[in-house]
């Protein structure tokens, strides 16, 4: 739970630099927030939730 409240966060904060940046127009801003929604309820969810958390695991093995 911790992982993915963070990885909101941080998409929260670069998803508003880009706005106020005039990189990301809100208009699409909107679509892909709605596009996020509406794939977090279909049956690829768990297959893309199961994928990030290996990514994060692999990330978190890293020892400097």
């Amino acid at each position: 739970m911790a992982i993915s409240l963070s990885v909101v966060v941080l998409l929260a904060v670069i998803l508003v630099i880009l706005i106020r940046g005039g990189n990301l127009k809100p208009g699409p801003a909107i679509a892909a927030i709605l596009f996020g929604f509406f794939l977090a309820s279909t049956g690829m969810a768990p297959s893309i939730n199961r994928f990030l958390n290996s990514i994060a695991d692999s990330i978190n093995s890293i020892r400097f």
